[in-house]
C-alpha cells in the first residue's frame, strides 16, 4: 500500500439533509464555509445534502416530487449578472 497518499486534516463535520433537516456528525476532510452548533453546544462545519439516504426514493419507498421551479430561480438570481451583459441583437 502507498505511504502518505491518504489525507490527514480529519475531522468532525455535520452533514444536514435540507430536504427533511435530518443532520449527522461523522469525520470528513471535505472543506466549508458554513457553520452549525450541535445537539453539544459545540460549533462544527456544515455540508449541505440536497438529498441523503433518509429521503431518496429508493431507499424511502416513497415519491417525492422536487421543487424545480424553486431551483430555477435560484439560478436564475445566481446568474442574474451574465444575463444582464448578454450583447443586444
Amino acid at each position: 500500500m502507498k505511504k502518505d497518499i491518504h489525507p490527514k486534516d480529519y475531522r468532525l463535520v455535520v452533514f444536514k439533509d435540507m430536504s427533511n433537516d435530518l443532520s449527522f456528525v461523522t469525520k470528513s476532510t471535505v472543506a466549508t464555509k458554513d457553520t452549525i452548533v450541535w445537539e453539544d453546544g459545540t460549533e462544527y462545519p456544515l455540508i449541505k445534502l440536497e438529498i441523503s439516504n433518509t429521503s431518496h426514493p429508493f431507499y424511502t419507498g416513497k415519491i417525492k416530487l422536487i421543487d424545480t421551479a424553486g431551483r430555477v430561480d435560484k439560478f436564475k438570481t445566481k446568474y442574474q449578472k451574465h444575463f444582464d451583459n448578454r450583447p443586444k441583437v
